[in-house]
């Protein structure tokens, strides 16, 4: 079966800058280049799926809910650490991809990408487990794609969120999840 792996929001801004999730998020970045690597590696499809925002967009409704965070433009977009190297290694094999909401799905051709493709099971790995990933898992099951979630390569805010956002992922989307390359029951 042919698959894509989308990393989510693996930026400056949210593993140590403006809006950071901090050493849960540094902690995963060795994991997500590995993944990132072997997906190239094995042919199948990388997509960085990354935040954009306009500064003080005042139609955004982040806007007011968050510091202004992953402004175009600015250096806090750059993926973070070696998954920025892994990227530029293998930049012709990897779709950047803008998104302006949570899901990766939504207001982008990520679906249209995919099934152009024949895919139909998505790999999650990044940030904010229980935000940005938790709403693309939700569209691509309810888009009708096969969800796993790579554990050991996401992280957010808070302990109790994200292991909230996996047990919903898991109990409630049918996500299989993964440790270290092996299917966790």
């Amino acid at each position: 079966m042919m698959k894509a792996l989308i990393v989510i929001d693996y930026t400056v801004d949210f593993v140590d800058g403006k809006l950071p999730c901090g050493e849960p998020a540094i902690a995963i970045e060795n994991r997500i280049a590995s993944l990132v690597d072997a997906f190239v590696q094995e042919s199948s499809e990388v997509v960085m799926a990354v935040d954009v925002h306009e500064e003080n967009d005042p139609y955004h409704p982040e806007t007011k809910m968050f510091p202004p965070h992953n402004i175009r433009g600015t250096s806090g977009r750059n993926l973070y650490g070696s998954v920025m190297d892994i990227y530029k290694k293998h930049k012709p094999s990897i779709y950047w991809m803008d998104k302006t909401r949570y899901s990766s799905f939504c207001g982008t051709d990520l679906d249209l990408r995919l099934r152009a493709r024949g895919i139909r099971e998505v790999h999650l790995a990044g940030v904010c487990t229980d935000i940005c990933v938790l709403h693309t898992a939700i569209e691509a099951y309810n888009l009708g794609y096969d969800v796993v979630v790579h554990e050991d390569a996401v992280a957010t805010f808070n302990g109790q969120a994200h292991d909230f956002a996996l047990a919903h992922m898991k109990h409630t989307l049918g996500a299989v999840m993964m440790y270290d390359g092996q299917i966790k029951e």
